[in-house]
């Protein structure tokens, strides 16, 4: 498993996370073997967040209970949350209170005294950042939150945040696969006249990310588009399924491992976060954190998923 200092921080973290978004009617057996599962593996980072769950904090409480961590145990990971989707509605709340009371709820469903990271889950239209950065001045000095990011965030958005939030914004959480992948097929084909794959929907989120040392966490890294389903082994991505399956052979590895390398050879040193409740997939996914995709190879998996490449 390829590891590397998270940007901001002091945390050394892999490059694949597990993610816990489907474990509340898992037992404890079952969660535990996950979780064994991936920490084999290397993954020793964990994604919650306060909304995961058929009640608030219900998946955070679920992971708690099923692993009843020791102080030695906790300390092995690095775990992660995120605030601001309140579910009736639904809609967003970046407000001091709200950021200030899901993080205690979120410490209390764990049963751990500190977050490693807190995301603000998708954009608040309504943010103020002078709330955001009052919320993080308090969680950070109390010891509650050591670091802080967002998800689905653009540039300008997290330049709006910087400008009252003093904590380095070490993440970006961002919807990217091999068949979803606007923020990487935007850049390859720039300026092409009557191309969509030309068009800038995100103002360069990319590269704005790797200038400014913002890892970027990609999320349904299988799915085909917004949980529409997995591309692998789906009958409407023929000459996808081809290639993978061609170079899974080739590197003996499984096919989800070559879906996982995909992003994870590129050189923005993301981290693929895995939806998966299944042992044997979050193994397979595993396989992928360090293989040696060429370049030729990456670009025919881009080319495959239906992408120009001039």
């Amino acid at each position: 498993m390829k590891t590397f200092t998270l940007p901001g921080t002091d945390l050394t973290v892999p490059n694949v996370v597990l993610g816990l978004m489907r474990i509340q009617d898992k037992s404890d057996e079952e969660v535990r073997t996950l979780l064994r599962t991936a920490m084999d593996a290397g993954i020793t980072f964990l994604d919650h967040a306060d909304v995961y769950g058929s009640e608030p904090h219900g998946c955070e409480r679920r992971f708690a209970e099923a692993m009843q961590l020791s102080s030695a145990d906790r300390e092995k990971l690095v775990i992660q949350t995120k605030a601001g989707i309140v579910k009736d509605g639904p809609y967003f709340d970046f407000s001091y209170e709200h950021l200030v009371e899901s993080v205690n709820g979120s410490l209390a469903a764990l049963g751990t005294d500190y977050i490693d990271i807190l995301l603000l889950h998708r954009p608040d239209a309504l943010v103020e950042p002078d709330e955001v950065a009052r919320a993080f001045d308090e969680l950070a000095a109390a010891g509650k939150v050591r670091a802080f990011g967002v998800s689905n965030h653009t540039p300008g958005q997290i330049e709006l945040l910087k400008r009252s939030v003093r904590q380095p914004i070490v993440a970006n959480q961002l919807q990217l696969s091999i068949t979803h992948a606007p923020l990487v097929a935007q850049g390859v084909a720039a300026n092409m006249a009557n191309l969509d794959q030309s068009i800038g929907r995100d103002a360069g989120l990319l590269d704005y990310c790797r200038l400014n040392d913002i890892t970027v966490q990609a999320w349904s890294p299988f799915q085909a588009g917004f949980f529409t389903g997995p591309f692998l082994g789906s009958p409407e991505y023929p000459e996808l399924n081809a290639v993978i399956d061609r170079l899974a052979a080739q590197y003996d590895v499984p096919a989800i491992a070559v879906a996982t390398a995909w992003i994870t050879r590129h050189p923005a040193q993301m981290q693929v976060v895995l939806g998966t409740t299944t042992p044997e997939r979050v193994a397979g996914a595993a396989a992928g954190s360090e293989l040696p995709l060429t370049r030729a190879e990456w670009y025919e998996l881009f080319r495959a998923a239906g992408y120009t490449v001039p």
